[in-house]
């Protein structure tokens, strides 16, 4: 991963107002509440809002990312909340995470770089139990009009980090989908995602 991509979010995450708030996403709240809790991983995981609400639930939490300033905002916010949460900081082949190690893998707008992207998504797929489930919530390739119009609303401004509906079905393939689909939604994620978007949904378990 290139040094700008991670200097870009150390001075994101290294301000003191959280970027994207501290509430979870609504996506994975959702659908998070209709599980039972066990182990879950959290690709990209920022500053802790998801991990955290995810171990105020009860589950067990494993987080990973690249910014060490978005970590330590992370168990802050963790300390803040009494739970415990386990947040690793590298490339995600170097983190130490074992085959069907998770009950659940959650990827909240986690836009690894188009270059590793692929090979990420086959790593977690491999981190994740036979009948484990997928939460995914990411800009569409029809964000940029929304963002051209809204810049407020955040999200990657290079076509390549966006995602389709045909990208997810290719890198997810051994998987029961249980919701895949495009659609617009009004963000209201602290000051980093304020505005309407287009994002892709996705909620499947693994065969």
């Amino acid at each position: 991963m290139s040094s700008e991509w991670l200097k870009m979010w150390d001075t994101k995450f290294g301000q003191e107002k959280y970027a994207y708030g501290t509430q979870p996403n609504e996506y994975l709240k959702a659908k998070l509440e209709t599980l039972k809790p066990g182990t879950i991983l959290f690709g990209a995981e920022g500053e802790g809002r998801n991990a955290v609400f995810a171990a105020q639930l009860g589950w067990q939490v494993s987080a990973f990312d690249i910014s060490e300033q978005g970590r330590k905002k992370a168990l802050k916010l963790a300390d803040k909340n009494k739970v415990s949460i386990d947040y690793k900081i590298g490339e995600l082949a170097d983190l130490g995470y074992s085959p069907g190690q998770f009950d659940a893998i959650a990827l909240i707008y986690a836009h690894f770089p188009p270059n590793i992207r692929s090979s990420y998504h086959k790593l977690l797929h491999s981190y994740l139990k036979k009948g484990g489930t997928i939460i995914f919530e990411a800009f569409s390739k029809g964000h940029l009009e929304f963002k051209k119009n809204n810049p407020s609303v955040g999200g990657p401004s290079n076509l390549d980090y966006l995602f389709s509906i045909e990208e997810l079905k290719t890198d997810f393939k051994e998987y029961e989908i249980l919701e895949l689909k495009q659609t617009t939604v009004e963000l209201n994620e602290g000051d980093g995602h304020v505005g309407i978007g287009s994002v892709i949904r996705f909620l499947a378990k693994k065969k």
